[in-house]
């Protein structure tokens, strides 16, 4: 049991290490942090997104993405469509450079999937995806037992 528990941990942390790693090396030219990076992947993927949809797609608490947004602005990747006071449910949308860096990380995101899919078969990465998030499902199950 202790080694079930070991093994699924370090493997699990190693692979989220690994992701922030790849984000912010592949992206230091441009001065971005992984939750930057998120953030104009879903504004490339997706068009019209909010903070919120932002929040929702990215994981993220709402003041990460505030954070993220405001320096993404200030630095020329995004615009805010509406300068309401809900600026949380204002459409956003990349600029001219940020579609240049989106295209950039969803060009990376393609090619680092394609690399750790090498040597699945289809049905198994299929079947990978479908195990991953049986877990993620049951630990969020789990962990929002603790909220109640």
């Amino acid at each position: 049991m202790k080694e079930r528990f070991e093994t699924f941990t370090v493997l699990i942390n190693r692979i989220s290490r690994s992701i922030r790693k790849i984000k912010n090396r592949e992206m230091e030219d441009y001065d971005l942090r992984s939750s930057h990076i998120s953030c104009l992947y879903y504004l490339y993927s997706s068009e019209g997104l909010t903070a919120t949809d932002l929040c929702e797609r990215c994981e993220e608490d709402k003041a990460t993405i505030s954070r993220s947004l405001d320096y993404l602005e200030t630095n020329g990747y995004i615009a805010c469509e509406s300068k309401n006071a809900k600026r949380y449910k204002s459409h956003l949308s990349l600029t001219e450079k940020g579609l240049e860096v989106g295209k950039k990380i969803a060009d990376k995101i393609d090619g680092v999937l394609d690399e750790i899919s090498y040597g699945l078969t289809e049905e198994e990465r299929v079947a990978f995806y479908r195990y991953l998030s049986v877990v993620s499902t049951r630990l969020e199950a789990i962990a929002n037992k603790y909220n109640s």
